[in-house]
């Protein structure tokens, strides 16, 4: 009985999270260790919320504070509050937060934290074991550091924009915040490698990250290319500079396929899959070379094969002979999909307004301390009562007097953004 309770615990129950970030990259290192047992008190503001709580999609189409798909993606399982921290109440609670916490997350612009006396360092002098992490578009020094962006400025300033794109187009916006989507797995390995240093010191640290560092690490081979060769990566569309065939496809109904062959062998199975067709010996496609010459007209035949089939067919029969392939998938067949079905990766939960919402579970699996999805995001300020009285072991009164001077409170612009206000 003991090892089953034991490997029923999660990794990091027990640890308490105040978590002051927002926008996507630092709820997400949030949401990370909430889903592993942490505690996490997610802080907002009602004079200003999360700008994506206004960010789509959106319930039904409509926009609304509690309404946004974005906003509950990385903020699964953690409680909310609502507090004005311009406020000398507002001041206290985060005073209180920090010592009732095992970490901070914060990703404010640098100085906005310690121009509300929630600096690293003024509050490591309030509790000296704890681990206090920033994560920053720049960081928080040098001459750029006060740059004001989001993801989609760091992706242009990493280069991603600059080999995205057809050859003969301009720089090509990436469609999402790639930086968003690395950094936060870099700062929950500091987090974690911290609270274990922590277990034999007693002693807190400062975390300190900067986006665009942790995304330029995904350009590391071009800048290695660049650095050894002189070689500066350009846009190819979907092409690869070692690789041909390699791109996307068009299939019946509209879908697509992606193919890529990276070696002489795969070409060999590649043409005995194709081998019907007239041009599939012809010396103008028999190595690496004459196919990357003549790369258009392989790419534009390969494409009239694939028109006349589903791309589960083209899919299915390129597998079977070992060759990489795969159908362009879109957002309903991502949440049919089979492998994630069988391995239940999204998980069901009840929002109050949303309703019904399906989340991504973590994408890995630990087999003694499994992470769970408990929570659905939280409305803003849902959870202040349970969070000021249970977790601060603050009074009725104290509260009542937050709730009338406008320290806390569940509407915006005069407008009621959450109905309940319990745990």
């Amino acid at each position: 009985m003991a090892e089953a309770s034991k490997m029923s615990k999660m990794v990091l129950e027990g640890t308490r999270v105040a978590d002051f970030s927002w926008v996507a990259a630092g709820p997400q290192i949030g949401r990370e260790l909430a889903v592993n047992g942490a505690t996490v008190v997610r802080v907002e503001s009602h004079r200003r919320p999360d700008m994506i709580r206004m960010s789509a999609p959106f319930k039904d189409g409509r926009p609304g504070w509690n309404r946004s798909a974005f906003y509950a993606s990385v903020n699964a399982n953690k409680y909310g509050v609502s507090i004005d921290l311009a406020k000398p109440k507002g001041k206290l609670v985060a005073q209180k937060l920090t010592k009732w916490a095992d970490v901070i997350l914060e990703s404010m612009q640098p100085g906005a934290m310690a121009n509300l006396g929630l600096g690293h360092e003024d509050c490591l002098m309030m509790n000296p074991s704890l681990i206090y992490c920033s994560t920053s578009m720049l960081g928080q020094w040098g001459p750029h550091c006060s740059f004001v962006g989001t993801g989609f400025h760091t992706n242009a300033l990493a280069g991603f924009c600059a080999c995205t794109g057809w050859p003969d187009s301009d720089p090509t916006m990436m469609g999402t915040q790639y930086s968003d989507y690395v950094a936060p797995w870099y700062a929950v390995l500091a987090i974690v490698a911290a609270l274990a240093k922590r277990r034999e010191t007693g002693k807190g640290m400062y975390i300190e990250q900067s986006q665009y560092e942790a995304g330029l690490t995904m350009m590391g081979l071009h800048l290695l290319d660049c650095a050894a060769n002189g070689h500066i990566v350009t846009r190819m569309g979907n092409r690869d500079s070692y690789m041909c065939p390699h791109g996307v496809y068009p299939c019946r109904e509209g879908r697509w396929v992606a193919i890529a062959v990276a070696s002489e062998e795969q070409w060999q199975r590649f043409c005995n899959v194709l081998r019907d067709l007239p041009w599939i010996g012809d010396d103008k496609f028999r190595t690496l070379l004459a196919r990357k010459t003549n790369e258009d007209e392989l790419d534009g035949l390969i494409g009239e094969w694939t028109r006349d089939l589903t791309a589960e067919q083209v899919t299915t029969m390129l597998q079977d002979s070992g060759i990489p392939a795969g159908g362009v998938q879109r957002g309903q067949e991502l949440l049919q999909d089979p492998q994630f079905k069988h391995r239940q990766h999204y998980q069901v939960l009840n929002h109050p307004e949303i309703g019904p919402h399906s989340y991504n579970s973590p994408a890995y699996r630990l087999s003694r301390t499994p992470a769970e999805l408990k929570r659905p995001a939280p409305c803003l300020g849902e959870h202040n009562l349970y969070v000021y009285k249970e977790l601060l072991g603050m009074s009725d009164d104290e509260i009542a007097e937050m709730v009338i001077d406008g320290t806390i409170t569940t509407e915006v612009d005069g407008q009621q953004a959450f109905a309940g206000g319990k745990g």
